[in-house]
């Protein structure tokens, strides 16, 4: 028995020593990106702006090795406040978050949600992208001009469709537009849809006389000749896209969207953390700058309690344009 004491605690020794190195190898579960069965909700149907982001992020985070196997799932409805109700009863539940944006601050306020954007975990500001108004490519209007004259001769014979609710992007651009061009908001048509995807089809089946989404949902679709772009509504022409700004063309209006990740509420810091730490990596990815020229977004990251602030002021910031426009 004396002989086999020193052993045990030469043993016990080499374990306490050896631990700790082996526990961080890696990024690992406690310091690093690594966050496995990690889900993230999109709030609207497949093919819109929430959609591809969550789906881009995720293929590019487990691309460059920060997180394996992401699940992205769509839970759709009421222009993001079912999935944002969803997200906030996932109280503590580190391992899910939700693709979101503007669309989602204008559908809280807009149908008087239960629950808001206040409630949840803010991760990480993603992207800033303009909107795009589209028509069909048989479509009688080849110019932004053409559009705007018959539109202001019977702007309720002209519907107007966007991937979100009221106050959300879609809705807030057209509003804009309508009021620059001598339009009243409040006679302005418009048909929302649950998302770009559901759009898209009634834009392509002159159900709508135009559209309203973002860049990046419709880029293939313009590329390929099915939809003709009119304008961007942003301050900046996009590169690779023969369209003028709304400015350009006579019509006062500088809008752009934007997108990003909100968590459950509840979670302990070193869970935030890792979500936090998780897209800043997925930031600096070489995968992400790709994507990120690829889909014509711009760069716009803010993580954590800047991106709280940001929320909260994009809160503000839809309430008094929909005053303003009487809405």
């Amino acid at each position: 028995m004396r002989l086999r004491t020193p052993f045990a605690l030469l043993g016990a020794a080499v374990l306490l020593l050896l631990g700790p190195p082996l526990l961080s190898t890696g990024s690992g579960t406690a310091t690093g990106t690594q966050i496995p069965g990690l889900r993230l909700m999109v709030p609207n149907t497949p093919g819109g702006g929430y959609d591809i982001t969550a789906r881009t992020a995720a293929k590019n985070a487990e691309d460059a090795g920060l997180t394996p196997d992401v699940e992205v799932f769509n839970l759709p409805g009421a222009g993001g406040t079912v999935g944002l109700t969803r997200l906030v009863s996932e109280h503590g539940n580190g391992k899910l978050a939700m693709s979101m944006g503007l669309g989602v601050v204008g559908a809280v306020r807009s149908n008087d949600a239960p629950k808001t954007l206040a409630d949840t975990t803010p991760i990480a500001r993603l992207t800033e992208e303009q909107d795009v108004v589209v028509v069909a490519k048989d479509s009688p209007y080849r110019s932004i001009g053409q559009l705007v004259d018959a539109w202001k001769a019977d702007p309720g014979k002209l519907p107007v469709g966007g991937g979100s609710s009221p106050g959300g992007p879609d809705h807030l651009a057209p509003m804009l537009m309508a009021r620059a061009a001598g339009i009243a908001p409040k006679q302005v048509n418009y048909v929302p849809f649950d998302g770009g995807g559901e759009l898209l089809a009634s834009i392509l089946g002159n159900k709508v006389a135009f559209g309203v989404s973002g860049v990046g949902e419709y880029l293939d679709q313009i590329k390929a000749g099915e939809l003709r772009l009119l304008a961007v509504t942003g301050p900046e022409r996009v590169d690779g896209l023969d369209a003028p700004t709304l400015r350009e063309a006579g019509y006062d209006v500088n809008f752009t969207n934007w997108r990003g990740i909100v968590a459950p509420p509840g979670l302990s810091d070193i869970e935030r953390d890792k979500l936090v730490r998780l897209f800043e990596e997925l930031h600096d990815s070489p995968q992400w700058r790709a994507s990120l020229e690829q889909n014509g977004w711009d760069d716009a990251f803010l993580t954590g309690e800047e991106f709280g602030d940001y929320l909260e002021a994009q809160d503000k910031r839809v309430t008094s344009v929909l005053k303003e426009l009487g809405l």
